[in-house]
């Protein structure tokens, strides 16, 4: 025999795909909403993403020299949690508030645990918790689309749909608005056009599977039926569409099996559903993603499969 044997441990074939190329992926995919908010929210949505972004970059370069690890801000990783997590504020936040967050998300939520790969909850999710734990009011001004055409966009204020339906208001918009983003809200979750097509972008490359998208969706669509609500007007209002296809997806805090991916999509989408009837919060989208991430490690452990040749072990 000419040539050796040679023995390694696995993995044994590499793949081509990189953190970096699946980042950049989903950044890609962000662009139509990204755009849909600057036409809705004008240039201040644009300039809340950009400090956002830039507060995560410069946190991640920062922590991670002072921790004397290896640079990752090439992986584009702060980047996306950056965009996402602007994506969950309102047009009138202040900058500093936005900057905060992007602190919050990179330094105490993902480095303080291990950087990419290690962090028990999705960034951008957590930072968003904490924001509106502590900044309740800032978090929770909104404007109506368009405002910022007129110069006073401080001085219009509105409801988003979700709240004029906890206050059992009847003018509500009408779906075609809420699909193309016609309507008070946060940055990134008003046009589910957009979202939707960075949705099959994602899904066509391969980036994330559309189960944990389709089954959450359709929870909070069945659940919101069986309990009297409208269920399109429920699935098309606050983060649900956002929250399924960009956070919900996360590699590192979703479940890596097929059927734990299913049970962790219906729980997301049964939290959100109850928070929203019979809760304070007209919202649950961000608490449910959080809450089913900490019980991501449980899912896993009850879902992954026997190794072949393996029995059950006897009890």
């Amino acid at each position: 025999m000419d040539g050796k044997l040679i023995v390694s441990s696995s993995p044994h074939i590499s793949s081509p795909v990189k953190t970096k190329n699946i980042m950049l992926d989903v950044i890609i995919a962000m662009v139509p909403a990204l755009l849909a908010s600057v036409y809705f929210f004008g240039p201040r949505a644009l300039a809340l993403v950009v400090i956002t972004v830039a507060a995560c970059v410069i946190s991640e370069y920062i922590a991670r020299k002072v921790m004397k690890r290896e640079q990752t801000i090439g992986d584009l990783s702060a980047v996306v949690t950056g965009m996402l997590l602007a994506f969950n504020y309102p047009a009138t936040l202040p900058f500093w508030i936005a900057a905060l967050g992007g602190i919050v998300a990179i330094v105490f939520v993902k480095q303080m645990f291990g950087g990419l790969g290690h962090n028990f909850a999705n960034p951008a999710i957590t930072a968003r918790v904490i924001l509106l734990t502590s900044f309740a009011l800032r978090m929770t001004t909104w404007i109506e689309p368009h405002a910022w055409k007129s110069g006073t966009v401080d001085a219009v204020s509105a409801a988003t749909t979700l709240g004029l339906i906890s206050n059992g208001s009847t003018d509500l918009p009408t779906y075609a608005q809420m699909l193309i983003g016609e309507r008070a809200g946060c940055l990134g979750e008003t046009c589910i056009i957009g979202l939707l097509i960075g949705g099959i972008y994602l899904v066509a490359k391969k980036v994330i599977s559309p189960i944990i998208p389709v089954c959450y969706i359709a929870t909070v669509f069945v659940l919101s039926a069986v309990l009297g609500a409208d269920p399109v007007m429920q699935i098309l209002s606050g983060g649900l569409f956002l929250g399924a296809i960009f956070m919900a997806t996360d590699y590192v805090t979703s479940p890596i099996t097929n059927k734990g991916k299913v049970i962790y999509a219906i729980g997301c989408g049964v939290i959100t559903v109850l928070i929203r009837q019979f809760a304070s919060l007209p919202e649950g989208v961000s608490y449910s993603i959080l809450l089913m991430n900490i019980l991501t490690p449980h899912i896993e452990n009850a879902t992954m499969p026997r190794v072949f040749g393996i029995g059950k072990e006897a009890k």
